[in-house]
């Protein structure tokens, strides 16, 4: 039972991290549009985004306790779907 009891708090300070992370990342997000990074501020808002999925993906969704096969699936949908967002914004800075 002890050991149960260990596993909980350890849970507990890990949850508390990652949503004392988030909560950094979004006050981070909003501060930097108090910026004028004209076209960096797509590439700074997508970069701050991706960190936050991947600690929900990761902790929340508990994708960190899964199979490998699992989560090369998700690393792989995250290469297409990067990918596309790439291509996305070098059409976009074409125009």
């Amino acid at each position: 039972m002890d050991n149960h009891s260990h596993n909980d708090h350890s849970a507990f300070k890990i949850n508390t991290l990652v949503w004392g992370s988030l909560y950094a990342l979004t006050i981070i997000s909003v501060w930097v549009t108090h910026f004028d990074l004209t076209t960096f501020a797509v590439a700074v808002a997508l970069g701050v985004a991706s960190v936050k999925a991947v600690l929900v993906a990761a902790y929340f969704m508990h994708l960190k306790f899964e199979s490998k096969i699992l989560s090369i699936m998700v690393i792989v949908t995250l290469l297409v779907f990067t990918t596309f967002i790439i291509l996305t914004l070098i059409d976009y800075s074409n125009r």
